[in-house]
C-alpha cells in the first residue's frame, strides 16, 4: 500500500552518523511532535540527486524553517557512511539530516520503493518529498520518473506550505 496524504507514517528506524560513529534514529524521534520535511532520492551521488534535489533542500532549509519546519531530512537506500559522505560533500551540515535506509525497509513500508536493477542499483526509494506533521502526512509530492526533480523539489514544496 502506498502512503498518502492523511496517513500516519509507518514505524521504522534509520541509520544516521553521529559524532562518535553510526547510530540509529527512530521514526518517533524524527516525527513525534514536530513538523518535518522528508525527501527521498534514488541514490546518493547520482546526477539528479546531487545536482538538484539535495542542493535545493540545503539552499532552502532556512526558508523552510522560517515556515515552521523543525527538521529537513533526506532519505536514501544507501548505507550510513555513503549518506554521511554525501551530506558532507553537499554542505548539508545541520541544514539537512541525512537518513540511511540501508536495506530499503522504510521505502518498502511507505510503499514507495522501486526496482532500479536495470541501472545496477537494485531496490531503491522513489523520488519524493513530503511534509509530515506529528507523524501524519500533510503533503506528498511523488515524481513520475526518478530522473525528474520538479514536484519533489524544495522550491515546489516550499511554495505549497
Amino acid at each position: 500500500m502506498v502512503i498518502k496524504t492523511g496517513d500516519k507514517v509507518p514505524a521504522g528506524t534509520f541509520a544516521i552518523m553521529k559524532k562518535d560513529g553510526p547510530g540509529a534514529l527512530s521514526t518517533d524521534e524524527l516525527f513525534k511532535g514536530k513538523k518535518v520535511v522528508m525527501f527521498s532520492v534514488p541514490g546518493a551521488f547520482t546526477p539528479t540527486c546531487s545536482k538538484q534535489h539535495l542542493p535545493g533542500f540545503v539552499n532552502q532549509a532556512t526558508a523552510l524553517k522560517k515556515k515552521g519546519i523543525d527538521t529537513v531530512a533526506c532519505m536514501s537506500v544507501n548505507d550510513v557512511f555513503v549518506m554521511d559522505a554525501w551530506g558532507m560533500s553537499a554542505g548539508a551540515g545541520d541544514k539537512v539530516l541525512m537518513l540511511a535506509d540501508g536495506n530499503g525497509d522504510y521505502a518498502k513500508a511507505l510503499g514507495l520503493s522501486m526496482d532500479a536493477s536495470g541501472f545496477g542499483m537494485g531496490l531503491r526509494a522513489q523520488r519524493f518529498s513530503m511534509l509530515v506533521d506529528n507523524g501524519v502526512v500533510k503533503q506528498l509530492n511523488l515524481e513520475e520518473s526518478p530522473a525528474q526533480c520538479t514536484t519533489s523539489s524544495a522550491e515546489y514544496l516550499l511554495g505549497k506550505i
